[in-house]
């Protein structure tokens, strides 16, 4: 059901308000650059610092940009349940085709409390849902045998986002859960290492920038040609290590205000990058091809 790359959508900031006519464009180029998926305000999406009415108007908007050309997942976990079931159900009545349920974050639920989240969430709507194992961020792992027993109980939970860094992971979910339970990693440079395991597939931060390029990478793998997909993994994989070289995703809205493609506005507690992850990111995009290296007269007149 969710095979393949989906981006992990940014929302562009201006003024301190949602810039829906440059969230229209970004959509438009995931759409043009092949990808098979959105998911819009998930942890690259600023999830954490925007309101529910903005929330929900986003994943509306997405829904209205995507237009059927590609696969929709809404961001609407939470560490209430109850506050994930209100996006959830909001999501489903937008038109998403999909939930992505990040594992509570500061809470720190036991196992048997992540199986009672998730199941009531599940049992709330009738989206197929796509959990979210990221315990970096969330202090605790959804467990192989929590996230098999949710599979068993409740049908509409199809697959996991895995970035745990660990390809082990996806192995133990794939023996526990066979093939058609969907695996995608949440680390772009992980992508190769996790589908040469048995992942399907990408929630990628690098696709705001070069989507044609991650669908291409994840697509020649899938097909069985895992040279042609080591080459772009290979080209693109500085990039993929950048745009973590602060927190994300204020790397990502950086290149892509250098792209001029939105602002690079946050909001607190995000601040800019500094000048030296600036300077270093903007090398990469360059040595990568995203970015033209500056001309002699723009550089003189600056």
């Amino acid at each position: 059901m969710f095979k393949g790359t989906y981006t992990a959508i940014a929302t562009p900031f201006r003024q301190g308000k949602v810039d829906y006519s440059a969230l229209q464009k970004l959509v438009q180029a995931q759409i043009k650059g092949g990808v098979d998926g959105i998911v819009p305000v998930g942890t690259t999406g600023e999830s954490p610092t925007v309101s529910f009415e903005e929330h929900i108007e986003i994943i509306r908007q997405t829904v209205e940009f995507a237009d059927g050309k590609v696969k929709v997942m809404a961001g609407t976990g939470g560490n209430s349940t109850s506050e994930a079931i209100y996006l959830t159900r909001s999501a489903e009545e937008a038109g998403a085709d999909g939930s992505l349920q990040v594992a509570p974050y500061y809470n720190k639920p036991t196992q048997e409390g992540l199986f009672q989240h998730f199941h009531a969430i599940a049992r709330a709507t009738k989206l197929p849902i796509m959990l979210y194992s990221i315990p970096g961020r969330c202090g605790i792992e959804i467990a192989v045998e929590t996230v098999h027993r949710l599979a068993q109980d409740c049908v509409n939970i199809v697959g996991i986002k895995e970035a745990g860094g660990n390809p082990d992971r996806v192995s133990q979910l794939r023996a526990a859960l066979g093939g058609k339970f969907d695996i995608l990693s949440g680390d772009d440079s992980l992508t190769l290492p996790f589908m040469a395991v048995g992942a399907d597939g990408v929630v990628s931060v690098a696709s705001n920038i070069i989507p044609r390029q991650v669908s291409q990478m994840v697509s020649a793998f899938r097909e069985g040609r895992p040279q042609a997909a080591l080459k772009l993994h290979q080209k693109f994989y500085p990039l993929f290590k950048d745009l973590f070289i602060e927190t994300n995703p204020v790397p990502v809205k950086t290149a892509l205000s250098m792209m001029g493609l939105m602002s690079e506005d946050c909001r607190l507690p995000l601040v800019p990058l500094t000048s030296k992850s600036r300077e270093r990111l903007q090398q990469t995009l360059i040595a990568c091809g995203v970015l033209r290296t500056p001309s002699r007269k723009k550089k003189e007149a600056a």
